[in-house]
């Protein structure tokens, strides 16, 4: 997968994909996109930051990726 998707390839996701499923936001399809939401994560509405943290470390752990931003893991409660 390459690192941009495209509206084809975001509505053939999964909800499962996503960071936030039910708003179909924040696709980590690969490790490329895990690091593109940990980017954008300060952009998340702020009641929905502790579950979007808590899915980036878990796709992180699942794709190798080392998060080490002290806002997520904060808000992931680590």
């Amino acid at each position: 997968m390459n690192d941009v998707l495209n509206s084809e390839e975001r509505k053939e996701l999964p909800d499962s994909m996503y960071g936030l499923p039910e708003r179909r936001e924040y696709p980590m399809p690969d490790a490329a996109h895990v690091r593109a939401a940990e980017a954008y994560f300060r952009y998340c509405p702020e009641e929905l930051k502790p579950r979007l943290a808590r899915a980036i470390l878990r796709f992180a752990s699942e794709y190798g990726v080392d998060v080490k931003s002290p806002t997520i893991l904060s808000y992931a409660g680590q």
